[in-house]
């Protein structure tokens, strides 16, 4: 991948605008319950989504611009056929120098050696259990040993690995010790997120486990967590525990106490752009590609919703229109 180039693309906070979470597709082939409803979701259809030319015309703009880093998302990305070529399209971008990836695994194993050879810095692992049965409940698909093949696999490549917990009142709070135990022998980070309201329907999360429960239910049973310098835009609160190899890290997703440095925007799918987790959507980059808008005018267009970016997650929500108060389903915002 070519060198960094410094970034030249600010929002209307001063903040630097560097990391591209682009969804490859809203189709998953697992029901996380906090993630969509037991029969899916309505998914878009196929001639909605941007097509990969579309996606790579507007990454090109965006590392222009001085986005450095995109990470792939969905729905599962490799549902859509033929991703590992668009990846190694997208690495070739000239100012692209962080490619990564989040997967939950099912379908990743047999792809990780072309992954390593195209430079992938990082994974991304969904994956909340370590026992069967409730991976089963949580996910309802039985597919926890495919999923630690991937991990596994990961780990022998050389590709950093990050495991991704969504912490569940009720549901895996016997899990969070077991997943962060894998940092003692493993070089990997085990990420524990708050719960969040995007599931595709009304509910909103009471947040009995925040991230301070977290912690402390951790720490409680681990011994004391040492923070870890984290650079500007992380979203993770980094902690070495004496005696591990790997580190833990904890989201405040829902608590949104890291959005003062975010650095990172988001293309849905079917081409809305986000520029944050929480809003309803800025702009319909579909539209501009496909109605014949010339780079200039894209990149201006970019420009332009930057400049009116929510200071926070609880502004952007609060911005949302009252018939949008329902969360979609994570699977179409690409997370």
């Amino acid at each position: 991948m070519a060198d960094a180039t410094p970034s030249v693309l600010f929002d209307n906070h001063g903040r630097p605008l560097e990391y591209l979470r682009l969804a490859v597709t809203d189709r998953c082939n697992l029901r996380c319950f906090y993630c969509m409803p037991e029969e899916g979701i309505k998914y878009m259809p196929k001639q909605e989504l941007l097509t990969y030319e579309e996606m790579e015309r507007l990454v090109g703009l965006l590392t222009g611009l001085g986005v450095r880093k995109v990470r792939l998302t969905g729905g599962e990305p490799f549902v859509r056929r033929d991703l590992v070529p668009f990846m190694a399209r997208l690495a070739a971008i000239p100012g692209l120098d962080d490619l990564s990836l989040t997967t939950n695994g099912v379908l990743t194993a047999p792809h990780v050696p072309e992954l390593a050879r195209l430079g992938v810095k990082a994974v991304n692992l969904s994956l909340d259990t370590l026992d069967r049965a409730r991976f089963a409940s949580i996910t309802r698909r039985d597919e926890l040993p495919r999923v630690l093949d991937t991990f596994y696999a990961l780990l022998a490549s050389g590709i950093q690995v990050k495991i991704n917990a969504v912490v569940m009142d009720g549901q895996n709070i016997e899990d969070l010790v077991p997943l962060a135990e894998l940092t003692r022998e493993l070089p990997v980070e085990v990420r524990f997120i708050e719960e969040m309201p995007f599931n595709g329907g009304s509910h909103a999360a009471t947040l009995p486990w925040d991230h301070r429960r977290i912690r402390q239910h951790l720490e409680a049973n681990l011994g004391e967590f040492i923070p870890v310098p984290t650079p500007a835009g992380a979203t993770a609160s980094e902690y070495s525990i004496a005696g591990h190899q790997g580190r833990i890290g904890i989201i405040a997703a829902y608590s949104r106490t890291f959005c003062g440095t975010c650095n990172r925007i988001r293309l849905t799918a079917e081409g809305g752009l986000k520029t944050c987790l929480y809003d309803q959507g800025v702009l319909d980059v579909r539209a501009l590609l496909r109605g014949g808008s010339s780079d200039e005018e894209v990149t201006e267009a970019l420009k332009n919703a930057f400049r009116y970016r929510a200071a926070n997650g609880f502004e952007a929500e609060q911005r949302r229109p009252v018939h949008q108060l329902s969360f979609e389903s994570m699977s179409t915002i690409g997370g």
